[in-house]
This record gives C-alpha cells, sequence and structure tokens, in this order.
C-alpha cells in the first residue's frame, strides 16, 4: 500500500482549545485513516513551519486526498482548527530504486522540442 506523509498545522484558536480541553489528536486522525482503508504509522507534532505530520499507508492517491479533504472538512466545520494540510507521497528505498530506473528508461524516449 503507498505510504503517505501529510503535513498539517493548527490555528491559535485550536491551539488555545486543545490546551483547555486536551484530548488524543492522533487517535482522532487514526480513526479518519482507517476509515479509508489505510493503517497509521506515526503522529508526531513537529516545530517550524507545519504543527505535525501523519504517516498513512492508504490504498491510492484518491484516498489520501479524502484524507486531506475529511481532516480539513471537519476542522471547517466544527472549529476551522487545520489549516496548512499539504501530503505527499513517500517512497522506501526499494521504491526509489525503480523510479531510477524507470527515470532511466524514460530518459531514453525523450525527444526534445528542438530535436
Amino acid at each position: 500500500m503507498p505510504r503517505y506523509i501529510t503535513f498539517f498545522s493548527y490555528t491559535a484558536e485550536a491551539a488555545k482549545a486543545m490546551i483547555e480541553h486536551p484530548s488524543d489528536r492522533g487517535a482522532a486522525s487514526k480513526a479518519v485513516v482507517e476509515s479509508l482503508g489505510g493503517m497509521q504509522e506515526a503522529f508526531y507534532w513537529m516545530q517550524g513551519k507545519h504543527d505535525g505530520l501523519v504517516i498513512s499507508n492508504l490504498p491510492d492517491g484518491v484516498a489520501a486526498a479524502a484524507f486531506a479533504a475529511a481532516a480539513f472538512a471537519a476542522a471547517v466545520g466544527s472549529t476551522g482548527a487545520v489549516v496548512g494540510l499539504e501530503t505527499h507521497q513517500i517512497y522506501d528505498h526499494d521504491e526509489r530504486t525503480a523510479i531510477v530506473q524507470r527515470a532511466k528508461t524514460a530518459s531514453g524516449s525523450y525527444k526534445p522540442p528542438t530535436a
């Protein structure tokens, strides 16, 4: 199953609410991932541009987009808590090797417009 990383951030209002009423946001994320037929590998808080990230295995890119859309829709529908969602498919070493091999084959078939 493809692996995805989703970065997210919270609004100031959401951060305040989480301090006042702590809850397991990782469990909330896991429920959404599992509802899409996937498995959540990790849920981390972080410093920097984003407040956290989720690493998940999902059936396909449509499921990954649905995860982000569900998180955004739930947040907007309730508190507008989640902003800055960004999802990327990530690849392990074996997948990276396959990518490079295919790129080598494909690059030989490319004809630039000036050729």
